[in-house]
């Protein structure tokens, strides 16, 4: 259960879920991506998708959640978000345990879910990357995006007690460009947050994920040897290859907390 945030708009943070996603299904996982964006969700335009439902209507009692889940590319399936849905983390008792049952239907045949949250820290943020087992923090080298990483680090670590975060680099100029950015965020981190930082690797710029974006295909699969599919592989090699986490790491867990009822 890996809740993948950012605290600057731009860092192509939802371009790189959609692609990890892929490569993570790749891999043989059973891989499922909550969009998250309540405001503006654009998971299902990288996708190429049209769903005619979401969360919402299951919480409403109007469909099921296999009604709402729709087939993506390379096998990933997509839980769609409802555009201005705010109130998702202030649900009724009935609607709660509506959600949460149909949630312990999707358990077993799902091995990730990844939770596509909007940049920044409003409260829908910080409730969806608090409740999950993981939280991957996406930047880019640019000193803006480190600076607003580090406030929703900082507003996770003291609120929530959030004390580890994974990290990944992208549109970085290089290898090296990619840890310079990242050593400067994890230092400023480690020190005044007293929380442990680690790295999951970079994605390079380049110029054919614009391109695949535009057709609406993710890049590991129209461009599958491209410099940023083969980074992606690696993300997903390493993401992919952590151990899994504990009692949080569960369909149940991520809900119950999201929706207040497992503490945080």
């Amino acid at each position: 259960m890996i809740a993948i945030a950012s605290g600057k708009g731009g860092v192509g943070k939802t371009n790189l879920t959609a692609n990890l996603a892929v490569a993570l299904a790749g891999r043989g996982l059973r891989v499922c991506v909550l969009d998250a964006d309540l405001g503006l969700a654009n998971l299902d335009v990288l996708y190429g998708l049209s769903p005619e439902r979401s969360l919402r209507d299951v919480v409403r009692g109007e469909c099921s959640l296999s009604d709402v889940v729709v087939e993506g590319p390379g096998g990933v399936r997509v839980i769609p978000a409802a555009s201005g849905f705010e109130e998702l983390t202030r649900l009724g008792a009935d609607e709660q345990l509506r959600l949460l049952a149909e949630m312990d239907g999707l358990e077993d045949s799902v091995d990730m879910l990844l939770v596509d949250t909007a940049a920044g820290i409003s409260a829908n943020v910080l409730y969806f990357t608090a409740a999950a087992a993981e939280a991957l923090i996406v930047i880019t080298p640019e000193p803006t995006a480190l600076t607003d990483a580090y406030a929703l680090m900082k507003v996770l670590a003291t609120r929530y007690g959030r004390r580890e975060f994974l990290v990944a680099v992208n549109m970085a100029s290089g290898a090296a460009d990619a840890e310079a950015a990242f050593a400067r965020l994890a230092r400023v981190a480690e020190r005044f947050l007293a929380v442990r930082v680690e790295y999951q690797g970079y994605v390079p710029w380049d110029d054919a994920v614009p391109r695949a974006v535009r057709h609406q295909v993710p890049v590991v699969l129209a461009a599958p040897a491209a410099p940023a599919s083969l980074a992606f592989a690696q993300l997903a090699q390493r993401v992919g290859g952590r151990p899994v986490a504990g009692p949080n790491g569960g369909l149940q867990f991520f809900f119950r907390r999201l929706l207040g009822e497992g503490g945080r």
